[in-house]
């Protein structure tokens, strides 16, 4: 089985970490979440995001999701693969030089990386997407685009793969999202 990490930040979208986080360890594998200047047993505040038939998605508080390793003592060379859950998260951590190098890591040497809804958002800041087959969220596409990458279209319960990147654009993809990612572990 891998070992994974997973990268949250407050207001990460709460089903996009509750799911993969249980799910993934029901599988088997041993995950590990973090969030940048949090340790061993803090929580990030989650943000539940859902479609009602506006422009744009609404907004709901979510749970306390507890990180149960602490960021700073991680080794991203010691992980077999990367989880990048959506929600507002990606948009600051995206700015953290320390998380863009974690992304960097996985995408240059070619190890699983899952990304949801926003979570391209770091993926994109944080290296080129050319060659790359990516979807996320619609209003990411610019983002997509911009580094180089093409962005895929999808009914939000659909996902793709791009090499050793699994992508889908929000959590009602999580079944087949889940199911290829699993596939490349």
């Amino acid at each position: 089985m891998a070992r994974i990490l997973v990268i949250a930040g407050d207001f990460v979208e709460d089903y996009e970490i509750m799911v993969p986080f249980q799910a993934l360890q029901a599988m088997g594998h041993d995950v590990d979440a973090v969030c940048p200047d949090k340790k061993k047993g803090d929580s990030v505040k989650t943000a539940i995001h859902d479609f009602e038939g506006d422009q744009t998605y609404s907004e709901k508080p979510g749970h306390h999701f507890i990180v149960n390793a602490s960021f700073a003592e991680i080794e991203a060379s010691s992980y077999d693969a990367l989880v990048v859950p959506g929600g507002r998260a990606p948009e600051y951590l995206r700015l953290d030089e320390r998380v863009l190098s974690i992304v960097r890591h996985f995408l240059e040497a070619d190890k699983p990386v899952a990304t949801i809804c926003h979570g391209a958002q770091l993926l994109a800041a944080a290296t080129s997407l050319a060659g790359r087959r990516v979807s996320a969220y619609p209003a990411c596409a610019p983002e997509v685009r911009l580094a180089g990458g093409e962005f895929v279209e999808l009914a939000a319960d659909q996902a793709v793969t791009c090499g050793r990147l699994v992508s889908a654009p929000a959590w009602p993809a999580h079944p087949e999202w889940l199911k290829q990612f699993n596939a490349l572990l």
